[in-house]
């Protein structure tokens, strides 16, 4: 049981159309711009008004979705996923959207997040009768629906969600509308746009930009939206007064064109390195950035500091984040493939190199590495968050907690394995405030660098992840 919940857990996004004649080759597009969200599983289910259909398997969107494939699904709604897996949550049957039939209908689920009390309510539900067909935490929300007492579908949908906890941003297609769901604490990002008279819901705004769809609002915290021919009403079946979206998306997930609850990522991104400036002043001769997510605060960096920014360190475009491997072997690999450093512009310079994390320490170890073989003569380490301590509960893969390199080390030590001539981590007030421009910490999960977690965390999912 505790080796499955390792396979729950992924960092996943979520994209639906209603009401467009061209649903499929939309959430294609919208798909593809969220596929650094993950890159291992990808489908989409469309809807003709009087049946679904299903289409995914394991890849990339575009090695999925070929232009015959596109050719033979037609409809005027969809929903689709890209998802990365863990080790043991792989495998063609817990690639999303998963679609299920049943004598009163059809139904198509996307989530991105985690279930904390996904193993609870699936051992209810096995005794009860069900029959899960993947070892995806996602399958436990149909179960409750169907389980459910009630008649309306909408009350199905509001009772089941009420029975769950954790990080969840559902899509819910049927034949006849398009449900949009967001946990009580709003863990994860999830939007609504509008696209002529169609809707469009999506992890991440930069979605709407490629297909043109004009961004309405964020979907709050609790909320349910139901989406058909209708129009689109809104019902809450949580409520909730402490918002803790993840700050993870701003400091790495999200695209910096993405904006979350108003925020810019870019924006929020480069105020981190205009902090860390602040908090860790350093001589130095060059300010460079680990691509593809710490350019931003590397900018800030230099531009508050007065080092010059350059490009130090070039990426292999045509690489995965190693962030995201599923193995350290594959981790270790993916960093000597996809970063190299630029001799010309680091020879017999101080570098400060600006990265958003330290997770396991590999990957900055053999950056720091890199950039003192083309001759770097000190390279000074500077991260855009706090030490990640505790593993992640919500759908990110930060491992276990024997795993993060910061859980029992202090910042010396780790300088000391990664070899770096220093190293500083953004405290967590410098962090936020970066992000909102206020003192205090309150609308963002925090967990995996202060412990405090904004939901119950049930013994299982805390005896795996703390295991030593």
């Amino acid at each position: 049981m505790l080796a499955e919940i390792k396979g729950l857990n992924e960092e996943c996004g979520v994209f639906g159309v209603w009401g467009h004649p061209d649903s499929a080759q939309l959430t294609y597009y919208g798909l593809h711009s969220l596929q650094h969200r993950g890159q291992e599983g990808t489908g989409i289910v469309v809807s003709d008004g009087d049946k679904l259909r299903v289409v995914k398997g394991e890849g990339l969107v575009s090695e999925i979705f070929t232009a015959d494939v596109m050719e033979k699904i037609k409809g005027t709604s969809a929903v689709g996923h890209v998802r990365y897996a863990t080790a043991g949550g792989g495998g063609y049957e817990n690639v999303q959207p998963l679609l299920f039939h049943s004598q009163t209908g059809s139904l198509a689920l996307a989530h991105n997040g985690n279930l904390v009390n996904a193993n609870f309510l699936k051992h209810q539900l096995e005794g009860q009768g069900s029959i899960f067909q993947t070892s995806s935490d996602t399958e436990v929300l149909a179960h409750l629906i169907r389980r459910s007492g009630f008649s309306e579908l909408k009350d199905q949908v509001k009772n089941a969600l009420s029975m769950l906890k954790g990080a969840y941003a559902y899509l819910i297609l049927t034949e006849n509308e398009l449900m949009v769901a967001l946990d009580p604490h709003g863990l994860r990002p999830l939007s609504l746009a509008c696209l002529g008279d169609a809707y469009v819901v999506a992890s991440e705004t930069c979605a709407f930009d490629v297909i043109g769809a004009e961004f309405i609002r964020d979907i709050r915290p609790g909320e349910l939206l139901i989406i058909n021919k209708d129009g689109i009403t809104s019902e809450q079946f949580a409520f909730n007064s402490t918002k803790s979206i993840c700050a993870m998306e701003y400091i790495y997930f999200s695209r910096p064109d993405s904006n979350i609850q108003g925020i810019n990522v870019h924006t929020a991104r480069k105020n981190m390195g205009k902090r860390l400036a602040v908090e860790a002043p350093i001589e130095a001769d060059v300010v460079t950035g680990v691509p593809d997510s710490s350019i931003s605060a590397a900018i800030g960096y230099a531009e508050v500091s007065g080092i010059p920014y350059e490009m130090g360190l070039i990426k292999n475009k045509y690489v995965g984040r190693t962030f995201i491997q599923p193995t350290q072997t594959l981790r270790e690999q993916g960093v000597k493939m996809k970063l190299s450093a630029v001799r010309g512009v680091v020879e017999g310079k101080r570098v400060v190199m600006v990265d958003d994390s330290i997770v396991r320490g590999t990957t900055s170890k053999r950056i720091v590495s890199l950039l003192k073989e083309a001759g770097a003569t000190e390279v000074h380490v500077v991260i855009s968050s706090p030490p990640i301590k505790n593993p992640c509960f919500y759908g990110i893969d930060t491992s276990s907690k024997e795993e993060l390199i910061a859980s029992d080390k202090s910042v010396e030590e780790i300088r000391q394995l990664i070899g770096a001539d220093s190293l500083t981590f953004l405290s967590t007030e410098g962090m936020v405030g970066a992000i909102v421009k206020t003192e205090g910490t309150n609308g963002f999960c925090l967990g995996c660098f202060t412990g405090n977690y904004p939901t119950e965390i049930y013994p299982d999912t805390l005896q795996y992840y703390y295991q030593k």
